[in-house]
């Protein structure tokens, strides 16, 4: 540790006095100048060490009072989702099945912010994995007079890739929503469901984008079929 840059061998080691809780949450962090002399440093290499430990969620700060231990988000996780592989199966092939300009309906201009006197790109998908159908898939994105629509090109793209030909992709914030439910008569023949009669559990995630002023540029529906998807979140 003792070759590390200086402002790393700060964060490393009231890393580790949290990590054994030589330090716990609620607990005051000594003042800069306190770490300045212990460490023998400048102020800008004891604010850059700070910094890092502030960026990996172990401490926060409160303007004239200092820096304290930050308590662990036991209840937040980082759910990593691509529509087009998850940890049990991928899409293989896909089948466009339409792509049309529509007026939104009160729901549809409600999520996306817009006027139903606007018009809305809807694309509808099939998702296969070794010739079955896995997922029914259904974008939304807001037309622009003179847009080009390639088919090609979106037959095989995620939401974010969809949006990302136009738009930076660092510049799109995206938000899920997962829940299960049972599939209905439609969403039975789309994914070719042989006894509609018999009870289907299906997985739906719902991705909404959000451009750098944060509202929406597109929203997407994905109905899994329930024994074809499987997704992990992590406690960071």
């Amino acid at each position: 540790m003792t070759n590390l840059p200086l402002y790393l061998r700060i964060f490393e080691e009231i890393k580790r006095k949290i990590d054994i809780a030589e330090l716990k949450p609620g607990d005051i962090l000594p003042p800069e100048s306190a770490l300045q002399q212990q460490y023998g440093a400048s102020r800008a290499t004891v604010r850059n060490g700070l910094a890092l430990l502030f960026n990996e969620g172990y401490i926060f700060s409160i303007p004239g009072k200092g820096n304290f231990v930050q308590s662990p988000q036991f209840n937040t996780y980082t759910v990593y989702y691509d529509e087009m592989r998850n940890l049990i199966s991928s899409v293989d092939n896909t089948k466009l099945l339409e792509v049309d300009i529509i007026s939104p309906e009160d729901y549809l201009a409600n999520l996306l912010q817009m006027s139903k006197s606007r018009s809305v790109i809807m694309i509808r998908r099939l998702f296969f994995n070794e010739g079955e159908p896995i997922a029914y898939d259904i974008k939304y994105l807001p037309y622009v007079k003179g847009m080009p629509i390639v088919e090609k090109e979106i037959e095989q793209a995620t939401l974010p890739e969809m949006m990302s030909k136009d738009i930076s992709p660092f510049s799109i914030h995206r938000q899920i929503s997962i829940y299960a439910q049972l599939a209905d008569n439609t969403i039975k023949q789309q994914l070719q469901v042989k006894d509609c009669q018999e009870p289907l559990a299906i997985l739906v995630v719902e991705q909404k984008l959000l451009g750098i002023d944060k509202k929406p540029i597109g929203f997407g529906i994905t109905y899994f079929k329930g024994d074809h998807i499987r997704l992990e979140g992590k406690n960071q």
